[in-house]
Order: C-alpha cells, then structure tokens, then sequence
C-alpha cells in the first residue's frame, strides 16, 4: 500500500484548490494556488503550471515540496511532503494531460509543465476547533454560514476556532 490512503485521495479529488510551496532562489518559501492537483498513483500527486513559472523555476533549482489541501467546511486536510520534477517522458506527458483534461478546458496548450509530486510524508490537518469539543457536522454548520454571511456582504465575526 502506498503513502496515499483513500481519505487522502478523496479530498484530493473532491477539492479544487490545494496550496504548494517551494523553496525560491533565497531560500524563502513560495505558496502557490493549485486548482489543477490530482493523484496520480498510491505514492505520487501532479498539477499543472498554467500560471507560476517561478514554483517550477524554484523546483528545477530545488525539488523540495509541499502540498497543502483542506477541506475549508469541515476544516480538515492533509499536509503531503516531497520532491517533484517536471514531467518529460512523452507517455507520462500524456497520461498528465488525459488526468487534467476532463477539469481544466484546453488545458493541453496553456501549460507550460506538468509537476509530478513523490509524496514521502503525509501528516493530517485539524482545526483547533475540534478541540473545543465541536462535531464535523457543527463545524461545517459555523464554517457555511460564514462564508453565506461574507457572500451576502453581512458583517462576520473571526472564529475563535479556526
């Protein structure tokens, strides 16, 4: 079995945006947004470079790499650590873009790289909110009718329990 269980695969799957950070040339962090992240295997994620040139500079410069996704409702994630490399292989280029296809339109002419992640760690992430006692269920209730209250322009009060 590989690094990446099913639950991380789930969340994986049912979020559309991840955060990657890499290691800029001053060895400072660079995140990143990433709507384009997917498993790839049991021990590998990749996403696509439609628009941060410089994590994929940062990356050729130093393959070290981190992958945040959480679930912003229910305030659980995972944290993935490893390298990744751009992917060259014409077969492996191939499978990359068939993955991204179906959630990314045209996809195949706005890439500039496809980054293959080997996951050598995966850790959870959850909200101190869950220490007070909170549910899931009572968690994603306070966290939706946050984010209801910010679209609908209502002032909204910072939770103590992020």
């Amino acid at each position: 079995m590989g690094i990446l269980t099913p639950a991380m695969q789930a969340i994986i799957r049912e979020q559309r945006l991840a955060y990657v950070a890499t290691v800029g040339p001053d060895r400072r962090p660079n995140l990143s947004p990433r709507g384009t992240l997917v498993v790839w295997d049991d021990d590998h994620l990749m996403y696509a470079d439609l628009r941060s040139p410089q994590s994929t500079a940062n990356l050729v410069r130093n393959p070290a790499v981190e992958v945040n996704v959480v679930d912003p409702f229910l305030r659980k994630g995972y944290r993935f650590s490893g390298h990744a490399h751009a992917i060259a292989d014409p077969a492996a280029l191939e499978r990359a873009r068939r993955l991204l296809e179906p959630e990314v339109i045209d996809l195949a002419h706005r890439a500039h790289a496809y980054l293959l992640i080997t996951v050598e760690r995966a850790a959870p992430l959850i909200s101190p909110g869950y220490d007070l006692g909170r549910s899931e269920e009572e968690t994603v209730e306070v966290w939706l009718q946050y984010y209801t209250d910010l679209k609908r322009g209502r002032p909204t009060t910072r939770r103590q329990s992020d």
